[in-house]
């Protein structure tokens, strides 16, 4: 199938947005890396008696999730810096990230129907309200896989919405010049 001239780009241009969108890409990775590593350096420095690391990171993290112990996972005798669910949710941003490249072009800025997004909505749902209904009581295990598919299905999402940010940040700066 033909396409038309004005969607034509040069190798030159193909070639500079694989290597941007595979920065961003990059970039994208090394912070919700250090995200996720953050959650676990939280109880590890608060066991070795770092409190003046731990304690901010559990105040930041505390905005963002409960925090309750019960339904934490626990290293060297401390809880995480998130719930299961939430670390599940991270970790699974981390992994979508990493595996993006391996299923889809880097460079394709199209988004997947958000129809997978709101499926992947479902498992979630599904755990939290069979415990509110008290006919199945979810598990740390179970919390963790439902949040590890929503992250993995928010990052499809993520990483091509970052490259096209970027994309068009980088057009408009040439456009001004």
């Amino acid at each position: 199938m033909t396409e038309p001239a004005s969607n034509y780009v040069s190798l030159d241009l193909a070639a500079k947005m694989r290597k941007q969108a595979i920065r961003v890409w990059m970039a994208g990775l090394v912070v919700v890396g250090t995200w996720v590593l953050l959650t676990v350096v939280a109880p590890l420095a608060k066991a070795n008696g770092f409190v003046g690391v731990s304690s901010p990171l559990y105040t930041f993290f505390g905005y963002i999730c409960h925090q309750i112990s019960d339904r934490s996972f626990h290293v060297e005798g401390e809880q995480f810096a998130v719930c299961s669910r939430c670390f599940g949710v991270y970790f699974g941003l981390v992994l979508g990230f990493a595996i993006y490249p391996l299923w889809r072009n880097i460079t394709e800025i199209e988004p997947l129907p958000r129809f997978w997004l709101f499926l992947s909505l479902v498992p979630i749902g599904i755990d939290w309200s069979l415990t509110v209904f008290g006919i199945w009581e979810n598990t740390h295990l179970s919390r963790f896989i439902t949040g590890l598919i929503l992250g993995v299905a928010c990052a499809t999402y993520i990483v091509p919405a970052i490259v096209e940010i970027t994309r068009n940040l980088k057009q408009r700066r040439i456009n001004r010049r």
